[in-house]
């Protein structure tokens, strides 16, 4: 594979998690989830490394994310820096520099028990691996690692 071949993949992968932030803002759970591959996984960790939930498929995630999420929820991601990995013409890994929102309206009776939260802002690395099948790139893997998050109740 050459230089132009490598920067093609790049700006393909670059494109692919703008659409995965995309959808999630726009909780588009269906769009974000078709692109993973048919088995792909997400799981997100805790700033202490803790798997927080791990989603297999592309029904489970479209499934569990709108329910963390959670009625009524306004989200916001932002994507920095990343380290593109194209290993060859099928398979590539990445690490994005993130940075998510979330803000909640706080269900009735919840505030007075202290449960639930109405903002999130967190701080993190997304590290995905690639694989492309039939001409497209699809999320095989993601892993959301955590730096930092800050929550208010």
């Amino acid at each position: 594979m050459d230089d132009m071949e490598k920067l093609v993949v790049v700006e393909g992968l670059r494109r692919l998690m703008a659409r995965y932030v995309y959808a999630a803002d726009h909780q588009q759970w269906d769009e974000l989830a078709s692109l993973f591959t048919p088995d792909g996984t997400f799981t997100p960790h805790d700033t202490d490394g803790t798997v927080l939930i791990r989603m297999e498929g592309r029904e489970e995630i479209a499934r569990a994310l709108p329910e963390g999420v959670g009625s009524g929820a306004v989200l916001v991601h932002h994507l920095f820096s990343d380290l593109i990995d194209v290993e060859s013409a099928t398979s590539a890994r990445g690490i994005w520099a993130m940075e998510d929102l979330v803000r909640r309206p706080v269900p009735a009776g919840c505030a007075e028990r202290g449960q639930g939260f109405t903002e999130m802002h967190g701080y993190g690395h997304y590290r995905p691996r690639f694989t492309r099948i039939d001409g497209e790139w699809r999320i095989a893997e993601l892993v959301l690692t955590r730096v930092r998050v800050d929550v208010t109740p």
